[in-house]
């Protein structure tokens, strides 16, 4: 089952390169919460009750209800549809996620360690490349919180590839970390549309005193 949500996860990635709408990003967010909480519970079996309750709420909770629902409210206050044109087509953008996950496949099963789930390894990898990758096409603000998620996630799944070792204290941090700058980025994205009535980062560049 565990492989079943790792390959539904890195379908999510590759239709991330496919989506325009900022609305699908939002939903396809929430889709890779739900499989990451299908990932904890289905591996995370060995660890305290209370520590595995406190991963899967905050997995089902704030990944895929909470932190969807606040950038969906976002999208709407800015009046976000659709995605400017990214600065690499769509079809290279697909041709590139998919390399990184073969690169990372074969750069997880060259990874050895005691206690390390190499299964989550290969998609974590690639949800981290991909993410910096997602930042760097895009120019429209809300995008960039996007990629940042995506990167998060991947962070996450690292800390599921680390296994039973310290998962509370891992995802402890790592939800301090969403929470704090979410809600950082999403208050800069409104301000930014307000005052300017723009959401692209080279039009923010172009500002003078």
């Amino acid at each position: 089952m565990t492989y079943l949500f790792i390959i539904i996860y890195a379908i999510s990635l590759i239709y991330f390169a496919f989506s325009e709408r900022v609305k699908k990003f939002v939903w396809l967010l929430a889709i890779q919460g739900f499989t990451l909480f299908g990932m904890v519970f289905s591996s995370l079996k060995d660890i305290e009750i209370f520590d595995l309750i406190f991963i899967l709420t905050e997995t089902i909770v704030v990944k895929s209800i909470i932190v969807p629902w606040f950038l969906n409210k976002v999208r709407k206050h800015n009046g976000l549809k659709r995605i400017h044109e990214p600065s690499v087509p769509v079809f290279y953008s697909v041709i590139i996620v998919i390399l990184i996950l073969i690169l990372c496949f074969i750069l997880s099963n060259n990874t050895l360690g005691s206690g390390m789930h190499t299964q989550f390894l290969t998609v974590a990898f690639a949800s981290i490349i991909y993410g910096f990758y997602f930042i760097i096409i895009h120019k429209n603000i809300f995008s960039h919180v996007v990629g940042y998620l995506i990167i998060e996630n991947g962070i996450f799944m690292l800390s599921l590839a680390v296994g039973n070792t310290m998962p509370l204290l891992v995802n402890l941090a790592v939800l301090l970390d969403v929470i704090m700058g979410i809600l950082v980025l999403g208050i800069f994205i409104n301000k930014v549309g307000n005052t300017f009535q723009s959401d692209r980062v080279d039009e923010l560049t172009e500002l003078k005193d």
